[in-house]
């Protein structure tokens, strides 16, 4: 386990050597950087009573990227030195061919810090952490004789990066961040159903193995699926829904969210292409993306690009005001990076990706939503989700929700599903509560293979006209 600080040219490369490598790589050029990673993580996961896995992750490198119009050339090494850099240098450079490139502005400076440095990895003992998810194991059988079986994972990890520019300038950021999820079985005459809990952030461990913590978890997990165990068959068919707050955001980040990266715009691809300016969604509906929110999962005080994140506002009172830019997007449609150009890792090429998306809240209580709900469902938790960039149709499974006729909610439902597309859903939001909020920091987001952590959110939605896949039509 590393104990000292992230420094690539005190330990393994010269940094005037490096420099000098990167300019040749970029010269005629339009941008590059040499971007340098240490990532360790841990994961363990406690499943029917015992350990099941306890992994422990180390990974080291530098991808070196050169970018001339559309094109860029990318080389990456887990061998840190000269003669790595350099075999990485002549790679990327073939995108530059006979340069001719304009050199785009360096990133602005920034002193912000988003989130604590500190290792949540080093921050409780393995003993502590496994005792831990003992107890949430007795925890969860303790609170009802139907349980009949408890998986509950702490996991944690550390990124530290350090992004040199051909300019000479250099950033640095280290990232923490922890998750503790707990999942249930429970079984009554024969029936079994699950709920799962959990969260976290860019935030230190040890708080998250206290007790009132992890209990919380527990008590929503087994709640779930206790609600699951009495759910009937879903309707199906065309109907009005209800979205609750904060995770269920998580079809607005799907549904719209992709669509407004700046690479599928710029490309003509995404079905919000050329609609700059225009009322695309209902009024009321103000969408943001904003990295600079501290503590959250999808939070970056620099994007990977050495970019400072930023609050973005996407769509303004339904209007189209904002696309999410990395560097190359935003240069090739004659704008600024909005601090969006993030990586999985020193192996993988940046592109405009969401941090934390969410919708702001309105005036309407949720209870006022609910009861001007005539014929329809309440979806309050969601599980796995798809979408087309292209058309913005969607399709998601709802884990938790209810079957709402004049106003009054009746019985959880089991295997709705939503289908949709994303330009129309926004143009059928009906009301919008006053109740906006933050999922509870658990979502990854997957693009072109590609996985990086981020945040949803938003109020208590009505969304008119969504397509409900059930048991029966």
């Amino acid at each position: 386990m590393a104990d000292t600080p992230f420094s690539p040219f005190d330990d393994s490369l010269d940094r005037d050597t490096a420099l000098k490598v990167l300019r040749e790589a970029v010269a005629g050029a339009d941008d590059g950087e040499l971007f340098f990673e240490r990532r360790r993580s841990e994961g363990l996961v406690f499943d029917d009573g015992r350990l099941k896995t306890a992994n422990y992750d180390a990974a080291t490198g530098f991808g070196l990227r050169a970018v001339r119009g559309e094109v860029a050339g990318y080389a990456h090494s887990t061998e840190i030195s000269e003669a790595a850099l350099r075999r990485a240098a002549q790679t990327a450079r073939l995108a530059v061919g006979d340069g001719g490139g304009t050199w785009a502005d360096a990133p602005d400076g920034t002193n912000k810090k988003l989130y604590t440095d500190e290792d949540p990895i080093a921050g409780a003992a393995f003993a502590v952490k496994v005792e831990t998810l003992r107890e949430i194991d007795d925890f969860c059988r303790s609170l009802d004789p139907r349980v009949v079986q408890v998986s509950a994972s702490i996991a944690a990890s550390i990124q530290e990066v350090e992004i040199l520019r051909p300019e000479g300038s250099s950033v640095r950021d280290i990232r923490p961040m922890t998750r503790v999820n707990v999942s249930v079985i429970v079984e009554h005459e024969g029936r079994r159903e699950s709920g799962t809990a959990g969260g976290g952030g860019r935030i230190a461990l040890d708080g998250m193995l206290a007790a009132d913590d992890w209990q919380g978890k527990a008590r929503e997990a087994l709640r779930i699926a206790l609600v699951n165990l009495k759910a009937v068959p879903a309707p199906a068919g065309g109907m009005d829904v209800v979205l609750g707050p904060g995770w269920p955001g998580i079809l607005l980040h799907e549904a719209i969210g992709h669509g407004l990266e700046g690479d599928f715009n710029r490309k003509g691809t995404s079905a919000f292409a050329g609609l700059m300016g225009q009322q695309i969604a209902a009024k009321g509906v103000t969408v943001l993306d904003d990295g600079t929110i501290p503590d959250r999962r999808g939070s970056i005080s620099v994007d990977d690009e050495g970019t400072p994140s930023a609050k973005n506002v996407l769509i303004e009172d339904g209007k189209l005001v904002g696309y999410m830019q990395d560097r190359q997007n935003a240069r090739l449609m004659g704008v600024k990076s909005t601090g969006n150009g993030r990586r999985q890792s020193f192996a993988h090429i940046p592109m405009p990706r969401m941090t934390n998306t969410y919708m702001l809240g309105g005036d309407t209580s949720p209870g006022d939503i609910v009861a001007g709900l005539k014929d329809g469902i309440y979806a309050v938790g969601f599980g796995g989700g798809q979408v087309d960039i292209t058309n913005g149709k969607f399709v998601f499974s709802c884990t938790e929700a209810y079957r709402v006729e004049n106003g009054i909610v009746g019985a959880p439902v089991k295997g709705a599903t939503l289908i949709g597309d994303g330009a129309t859903a926004l143009k059928h939001i009906r009301a919008i509560g006053n109740d906006p909020s933050l999922d509870p920091g658990m979502g990854n987001c997957g693009k072109q293979g590609q996985w990086v952590p981020v945040g949803v959110g938003q109020p208590t939605l009505m969304i008119g006209g969504l397509t409900i896949g059930g048991a029966a039509a």
